[in-house]
């Protein structure tokens, strides 16, 4: 089959139309005046209304955003400082470093979550916010320490040791080289970090505590009662932000390359 097909565009559309389908009608129906989603009755905003009104479920998210933010915080200064510390060293234990350090993307959700609350329980650490940070800290490390560590792969060493002969110290030669030229690749980590901390449910299940409630949670104990037009909502405007720093980052990195390549022109 040829690339530029009729058939394969035909085919790429399809898969692209089945994927994202589900987002429309979420999108649709969270503009939808009646609560059954089987038909659409009339455009309203209600329910977006009611979903800032709603207490506990903006409670929920404020915790999620809390919760994202800090491991995306502590997984990027753990992450990025173990990726450069995997590309400097020559041990022969190296390959067994880097499969240990991708451990928890292999072990399943539910193994994860309950060797983390017998973890917790045995250090007898209360269960609530400080346990969740920690679990999702556990989970997070690895998506930034992977982008990282491909990034210091194509990167020069000579760019470093340049620094160093000029009379940079290590720090100072991290900071002013490595640390800008690996900085997409910690920030396309943290994007990610971000949205499997944001999108958890059966590990927080398990290490989360009784008077703590994040948004997956929430939306998921709400499954029993029936799921209410508000999560449409509420997912509408997630989409809307995710997609507005998607493009603020697409344009940051954008203008970045503008002006390597300016800066480039001059030099030469």
């Amino acid at each position: 089959m040829k690339k530029n097909s009729k058939f394969a565009n035909f085919y790429m559309g399809l898969i692209f139309f089945l994927m994202y389908l589900p987002i429309g009608v979420v999108i649709v129906f969270s503009f939808n005046e009646s609560k059954l989603p089987v038909k659409f009755s009339g455009f309203s905003l209600k329910w977006y209304d009611q979903l800032f009104h709603n207490g506990a479920m903006m409670e929920a998210l404020g915790n999620s955003l809390i919760l994202a933010v800090l491991s995306c915080l502590v997984s990027a200064i753990i992450g990025t400082l173990g990726a450069v510390g995997l590309s400097r060293i020559h041990w022969k234990t190296k390959g067994a470093m880097e499969y240990i350090s991708i451990l928890p993307l292999m072990i399943p959700e539910i193994i994860l979550g309950m060797v983390l609350m017998a973890f917790f329980y045995m250090l007898n650490l209360p269960f609530g916010m400080l346990t969740l940070l920690i679990g999702h800290t556990v989970f997070c490390v690895p998506y930034i320490l992977m982008e990282v560590k491909a990034r210091l792969v194509g990167m020069d060493p000579a760019l470093e040791e340049a620094a160093r002969d000029l009379g940079a110290t290590s720090f100072r030669a991290f900071w002013d080289i490595t640390l800008p030229l690996i900085m997409p690749a910690v920030l396309s980590g943290s994007l990610l970090a971000f949205a499997m901390s944001m999108d958890d449910v059966v590990i927080s299940i398990f290490i989360n505590g009784p008077r703590l409630s994040t948004l997956p949670i929430k939306v998921y104990t709400q499954i029993k009662t029936g799921v209410t037009p508000e999560i449409n909502a509420l997912c509408t405007i997630m989409l809307a932000v995710t997609i507005l720093v998607l493009l603020v980052y697409f344009l940051m990195g954008k203008k970045r390359k503008t002006a390597r390549r300016n800066q480039t022109g001059k030099i030469s």
